[in-house]
């Protein structure tokens, strides 16, 4: 069986992507979580990774690290990682990559935080830029393949690497069109997507560098987390 390293669910973005792909393509895997504990996390990643990072899959005594990797060596292995129509399957590739290797932006000024809300307004131009590339992206691939997911009928990787937007989308208050609410409801209602943010409301695991980093320059309006004192029953 699988082996699935993650680090907490709360923070963890790229740990969620294979986690919810192989989730919801109902993949049989154990998880492996080891929880985010200082500045310098390599010691006790570089045990079962060899890039000291999360996420890292280990199989039948071999190693897969970096959650792109992760995904191809799933594809070899079974249907439904990328759609069958080499049109939707190359542009789902693409936007994949544009994924791993964008929106740096993005990312820095809202870093990953399921149970927290913040208000981080006024918006960066960067962030914003990355935005607007973002609906322009989603847009156009719901447009050309039909929906209701990214690259055609069905979830596929390109929606697993785009749900750690979804949770951003969610925790910053993201300005998006609301043309794509459709979509965003759709994966935000996965079973899977649900069970990971529910879990990751129930962590008892904090971290200070990654509390610090969300908070930023902007203010804590909720804490949805079971521990945490600003803690709500609201999603």
């Amino acid at each position: 069986m699988y082996q699935l390293y993650i680090a907490n669910k709360n923070y963890s973005s790229w740990s969620l992507r294979p986690w919810v792909l192989m989730q919801t393509l109902t993949i049989p895997f154990e998880e492996k979580q080891v929880q985010f504990q200082s500045n310098d996390n390599s010691a006790q990643f570089k045990a079962f990774a060899p890039n000291a990072k999360v996420p890292c899959l280990h199989h039948d005594n071999w190693v897969v690290w970096d959650s792109l990797a992760i995904v191809e060596y799933l594809a070899e292995r079974h249907a439904g990682v990328w759609p069958e129509d080499n049109k939707e399957r190359s542009w789902a590739r693409s936007a994949t990559a544009e994924m791993h290797s964008g929106f740096s932006a993005l990312r820095s000024y809202c870093p990953f935080h399921a149970g927290g809300r913040f208000d981080k307004t006024p918006l960066p131009d960067a962030v914003l830029t990355d935005l607007k590339r973002l609906e322009q992206l989603w847009q156009e691939g719901l447009q050309r393949f039909g929906g209701p997911y990214l690259a055609g009928a069905h979830f596929s990787a390109v929606d697993a690497f785009y749900a750690p937007v979804l949770f951003r989308i969610q925790s910053y208050q993201l300005p998006v069109a609301a043309t794509l609410s459709p979509y965003i409801g759709l994966m935000m209602n996965l079973p899977a997507m649900q069970l990971w943010y529910q879990q990751a409301l129930a962590e008892p695991f904090w971290d200070d560098e990654h509390e610090i980093a969300a908070l930023g320059s902007g203010t804590l309006i909720a804490d949805h987390r079971s521990g945490s004192a600003n803690s709500s029953d609201v999603g």
